[in-house]
């Protein structure tokens, strides 16, 4: 029989880095007690560094989606495979162009520069190792992928984010 129910297991995994950043911060603010102007800048940089987890923390939060969608995402070395029921495929991040959230909002669309094309449902098992992925992406706004996750509305059928080689010749275009 496990000590901790395992609803209240799960629960605790998904805030653990918030709460492991909260509780940094804490140990930070006690610290602050000391007297000594050194130990008190360590302190202040102890503070930072936990809000700073509990932040990346609560972004991936708000990243993740319930399991549920079909299929698996693994991420190794930078190569996302995605191995789906029907579907399925390999692009490597440093191969990325282009980020959609296509389907309501329920699917991922990644581009290569070849102009492969990977199709990854948000609620997949392992979709959460993206969020480094696309964190990684250059000129990347995490909060326009956040965003476009939390909206209500269907998003508007434009790239979330753009490889910027890319966005200079959607310029030219235009």
């Amino acid at each position: 029989m496990p000590l901790i129910r395992p609803e209240l297991a799960i629960l605790i995994k998904r805030w653990s880095e918030v709460i492991s950043g909260v509780l940094i911060a804490l140990f930070g603010l006690w610290a602050l007690r000391v007297n000594d102007f050194f130990f008190q800048v360590l302190a202040g940089l102890v503070i930072i560094a936990g809000l700073g987890i509990a932040f990346i923390g609560w972004r991936r939060i708000r990243f993740h989606r319930a399991n549920g969608g079909p299929g698996i995402v693994q991420v190794v070395e930078a190569q996302i495979s995605y191995f789906g029921p029907e579907t399925g495929g390999f692009i490597s991040a440093r191969d990325l162009v282009e980020l959609h959230l296509t389907g309501n909002g329920t699917c991922w669309n990644l581009i290569g520069q070849d102009g492969t094309r990977l199709d990854i449902p948000v609620g997949a098992e392992g979709a959460d190792a993206l969020f480094d992925i696309f964190a990684n992406l250059p000129d990347v706004h995490m909060q326009s992928i956040l965003g476009a996750l939390d909206a209500a509305e269907p998003v508007a059928a434009r790239p979330l984010w753009l490889h910027p080689s890319r966005r200079s010749a959607v310029r030219r275009l235009h």
